[in-house]
Parts: C-alpha cells; sequence; structure tokens
C-alpha cells in the first residue's frame, strides 16, 4: 500500500499486511508520553487559575458544559470507532480502493452528524438554567457560553473529523498526539495570557474553538502527507454497507451507556448540589484522569495492533499478546493507586488553599483511588474487545450498568453526597461491566466453554493477586498520608 518513504511499518505474511507492532508501539508510546506529561501539567495549571482568578463557580460551569455536550456526543451514534474497526481488514488486505469507499461513506455520515448536534444543541438553549442550582457568576451570559461551547463541538464533524481514522487504523497515534501537544502547548499559551490579562471567561472560550479548528487542519494535512493515494472516493458496497451499519447499532448503545456513566454525574450533582461542588468533583476526577491517562497511552497504543494481529495471527497467540500487555500495564495501574493513595489529599488541599468547600473528607480520595483502580484495570478487555470489532456481543451491557449507576446516583446523592456518587460508578463498573466484558472476551473471541482452555482462568487468578497487593499498598499510603502535614501556598 505505502511506498518506502512512508513513516508506517509493515511486514508482509503471505496475502496480508501486518503492522510493525514494536516499532509503532515504541513511537505510540514515547509520543503519547510527552503529551500526556503535558496534558497533565497544563489542564492542572489551567485548573488553578481558574480556581484563582474566576473562582470555583467557572470551574462548575465547565464541567456542567462538558457533560451537557457529552450527552450530545450520542449523536455521533459510535461512527468514529466503526470507522477504525471497519478499516483493519482492508488495511491488512492492502486494498485501498476500498478504504477510499470508507472513506467516502464516513465524510457524508459526518457532515450529517454535525448539523443533528448542532440542531439538538440549539434546541437545549431554554432549559439550561433548569441545570444549575442557585446562582451563576455575575456579568456573564450562560446561553452565549453554551452556544461557543456548542460551535466547539460541532465544528470538527465537518473539518477532517474522519481524516483521524487512518491514523488510529495505522497505528500512528504518535502523529494524532504529535498534533495534539503542539496545538494545546499553543492554546495553553493563549487561554493563560487571556486569563491573567483579562480574566474575561468568554474570550477564555472563544479561543478553544480557534485551536479546534487548527488540530482538526493539522490531522488533514498529516494524513494527506502521509497517505496521498487514499480519499474519499467512490461508493461502499451494501454488503461492507450493512457490517457497518451493524456495527454502528450495537455501539451507539456502548456510546449511551458511557455517556450517562460518565457524564450524568455532574448533571445530577450540579442540579442537587450546585456548582462548587461539580467543581470539588472536577478537581478530584481531574486527579483521577489525568494520572490515569498516563495507563491510557499503553491501552490506546495497543489497540491498532490487536486489531491487525487478530486478522493474521492465531487465537493461542494472541492470548499471549494479551497476558503480556496486562502483565505491563497492572503494575503501573497499582503503582498509580499507591501514589494516589499517599498525595491525593495533601496535594487536593494545596492546591485549592484549604478551602473548605473544595477539600473532601478522606472517604472521597479512597473512593476517587478505587474507581481509579476499577475502571483502568478494565481498561485492557475493552482495547481487546473494540479490536476484535466484539460490540453486538455485549451491547446491552452498558445500558444495564448505566441504568444501575444513575438510579444509585439519584438515591445515594441526599445521604451521601458526592461519594454516594463515585461509589455508585464503582458498583456498575465492577459487578456489572467488568465481568459482561470479560465472558464476552474468553467466549466470543478466544472461544473457551466447557474448560476447553485455561484463559479465564489465568487472568482472573492475576488480576485477584494483583489487586490484593494493591489494596495492602493503599492500604498503607492512606495511613501514611495522614502523616503529611498540610500546608498553602
Amino acid at each position: 500500500m505505502l511506498g518506502p518513504s512512508s513513516d508506517v511499518f509493515f511486514v508482509r505474511i503471505g496475502d496480508s499486511m501486518k503492522l510493525d507492532i514494536r516499532t509503532n508501539l515504541r513511537r505510540n508510546l514515547l509520543a503519547g508520553g510527552i503529551n500526556r506529561l503535558l496534558m497533565m501539567l497544563l489542564p492542572f495549571l489551567n485548573r488553578t487559575l481558574f480556581l484563582w482568578l474566576l473562582g470555583p463557580e467557572y470551574l462548575g460551569l465547565n464541567g456542567l458544559f462538558g457533560s451537557i455536550l457529552g450527552m450530545l456526543s450520542l449523536a455521533e451514534l459510535g461512527f468514529g470507532t466503526a470507522i477504525v474497526c471497519s478499516l483493519y481488514k482492508p488495511i491488512a488486505d492492502d486494498d485501498q480502493e476500498l478504504i477510499c469507499a470508507y472513506l467516502a461513506f464516513y465524510q457524508k455520515v459526518y457532515r450529517v452528524i454535525g448539523g443533528l448536534v448542532c440542531v439538538v444543541g440549539l434546541a437545549l438553549l431554554p432549559f439550561l438554567r433548569v441545570l444549575v442550582k442557585g446562582d451563576i457568576p455575575d456579568g456573564i451570559s450562560l446561553h452565549l457560553l453554551y452556544v461557543i461551547h456548542l460551535l466547539n463541538t460541532t465544528v470538527g464533524y465537518f473539518l477532517f473529523a474522519y481524516k483521524g481514522a487512518l491514523l488510529s487504523a495505522h497505528q500512528r497515534e504518535d502523529i494524532h498526539s504529535h498534533i495534539r501537544t503542539s496545538i494545546l502547548l499553543a492554546q495553553y499559551l493563549t487561554t493563560f495570557a487571556l486569563l491573567i490579562l483579562t480574566r474575561n471567561y468568554t474570550l477564555y472560550v472563544l479561543s478553544t474553538v480557534l485551536f479546534t479548528i487548527a488540530t482538526n487542519l493539522c490531522i488533514e494535512w498529516q494524513t494527506r502527507r502521509l497517505f496521498p493515494q487514499l480519499k474519499p472516493a467512490g461508493v461502499l458496497l451494501p454488503e461492507h454497507r450493512a457490517v457497518v451499519i451493524r456495527d454502528v447499532k450495537a455501539i451507539f448503545l456502548h456510546k449511551i451507556g458511557t455517556v450517562i456513566s460518565y457524564s450524568a454525574d455532574n448533571l445530577v450533582i450540579s442540579s442537587f448540589l450546585g456548582l462548587v461542588a461539580v467543581a470539588a468533583y472536577g478537581n478530584y476526577y481531574y486527579v483521577t484522569t489525568s494520572v490515569g491517562g498516563a495507563v491510557y497511552i499503553i491501552f490506546n497504543s495497543l489497540t491498532a495492533g490487536f486489531g491487525n494481529t487478530i486478522k493474521t495471527e492465531s487465537v493461542d497467540e494472541n492470548f499471549a499478546r494479551f497476558m503480556r500487555a496486562l502483565k505491563l500495564s497492572t503494575p503501573v495501574i497499582g503503582f498509580c493507586a499507591f501514589m494516589m493513595m499517599l498525595l491525593y489529599q495533601p496535594f487536593i488541599y494545596l492546591w485549592t488553599k484549604g478551602n473548605p468547600d473544595l477539600v473532601m473528607p478522606l472517604l472521597t480520595p479512597i473512593l476517587m483511588v478505587l474507581y481509579f483502580y476499577v475502571n483502568y484495570s478494565r481498561q485492557l478487555l475493552q482495547t481487546f474487545k473494540s479490536a476484535a470489532g466484539l460490540w453486538k456481543e455485549d451491547q446491552w451491557k452498558p445500558i444495564t450498568s448505566a441504568l444501575v449507576n444513575l438510579t444509585l446516583n439519584l438515591s445515594m446523592i441526599h445521604k451521601f453526597g458526592l461519594n454516594g456518587v463515585i461509589f455508585s460508578t464503582i458498583v456498575s463498573f465492577a459487578f456489572i461491566e467488568i465481568p459482561w466484558e470479560a465472558s464476552v472476551v474468553f467466549k466470543c473471541y478466544f472461544q473457551e466453554t466447557n474448560g476447553a482452555h485455561d484463559y479465564s482462568r489465568r487472568y482472573w487468578l492475576y488480576q485477584l493477586k494483583a489487586f490484593l497487593a494493591t489494596v495492602l499498598a493503599c492500604a498503607i499510603a492512606a495511613y501514611l498520608s495522614t502523616c503529611i502535614p498540610k500546608v498553602t501556598l
């Protein structure tokens, strides 16, 4: 498919093109590590400026808008994931004509989605005030800010968003990382200056739209440079379109569950506890996702490699690779949990200058560390399941989990506040999503039935040992954290 000057590495096996997983993985981890370091530092500085210059109410608004627009992302239906999954086989078969037909199909779909998100988003304008308990900051227009956030969400659908699938399907997440790193550095330097010099939240939000446009244009330029022969062209045959629609139907249910699980928390907190509570939860959640992002680099870098080897290698070979990835990622997750338990509360106290509205009792960081471990320990299952295209097999799992999560949220928030919201999510992950995902992976891909293999036993035994070791380490860390003196800047 690609000439000798290409930056995408393949190894030909018979008639198949196998991605050079090790080379691509090393590049992805390096580029992703640099990006993740900046993604931890720059948003932290950004939230700090918000807290110190504007106040926690503005952080709450950011979290609220993010959750509303996360709900609107359901209009995407899962086509983004379906794009990448559908490209694995034609890339392995070196079928350029089919790849181009897929791109043409997705280009049209994304334009329709962008228009739909815009229309539905504008229809929500009259109901914004209902979602905010109490007062909003003086001197801002809630509706204007929402429209700008909406524009930032929709603009990508019209500006080559589908082109990023080529990079992901070819295991070139490092290109994504380089673009995000460069644009984010420029974006945050600009927004820092705006916040310090003007303290104007509206200008801050407007600037993010410009950098979103710049990101999409850079992705289009890079894909055109790497894959000049791959352009939207041709018509997707009915049988290929049917496969995409089948996957999208299943992925859509996954997206509904994911959005409810992740976005409904902020909406429930805002409606029952107010914007300051959203900001407090957002600070703890930010630490969790920032640390987790370092772990996610591993999984994100492996997805296309798994997708390619599933098409080119045996089940046994793929299970061996699956366990190697597990043994690489699990100690990292455990170490991160230990360090979070040790430093979580002292860090929040220092960061917020001891603000009693933003520093939660010790139970909150304990639950957030448990949330972190449970969520990220399941990421390898999700990565492999996504690479194998196993969406239909557990399409009702996210809906079931989301409904349990939302029901527990509403029933527990009155008595337990933020801790009830966090605990609800942990329960839905640990007792619904993880067992369901493992069952699908081991029965549908590894074909483990009637004791024919011991794949799942080996997996669960390793996870149990890792969990017990992490619990012991975190118990020690929780005690040590109480010995760290509280200081403020």
